[in-house]
């Protein structure tokens, strides 16, 4: 058997190791910063998720990176030219564990994200 599924974020980010801990977080605070009321923090697939009307965004630790997942691939497109720096695959960013996305990166493509779910009925 392995380990239980966190419970909710706070058991997971509890489970993650620095540095990647503290990226996690810093993150985590970026996406509350801009999420509108009503969005919801949940564990999905076993990752932090945030929902607002459906899946936003949703953000991991691994053993070797941090990953980062705009929860509608297309919207990372339109950020090509910022995310040059990162490695990009599938509507999934990854970056080093004690290297968070920069903080205005984030949160324009949060908004972006915010902004496909408004779009959608």
């Amino acid at each position: 058997m392995g380990k239980a599924r966190p419970k909710d974020v706070a058991e997971y980010l509890a489970g993650v190791p620095e540095p990647a801990r503290g990226t996690l977080k810093r993150m985590r605070a970026m996406i509350r910063s801009v999420v509108p009321a009503g969005t919801t923090e949940v564990i999905s697939y076993g990752i932090p998720t945030f929902r607002y009307k459906r899946g936003l965004v949703a953000f991991a630790a691994f053993t070797n990176h941090c990953s980062f997942f705009p929860l509608g691939a297309s919207v990372l497109d339109s950020f090509k030219e910022e995310l040059k720096e990162f490695r990009v695959s599938k509507g999934t960013l990854h970056f080093p564990l004690d290297k968070p996305l920069p903080d205005a990166l984030l949160k324009k493509i949060v908004r972006a994200r915010i902004a496909q779910n408004e779009g959608r009925k």
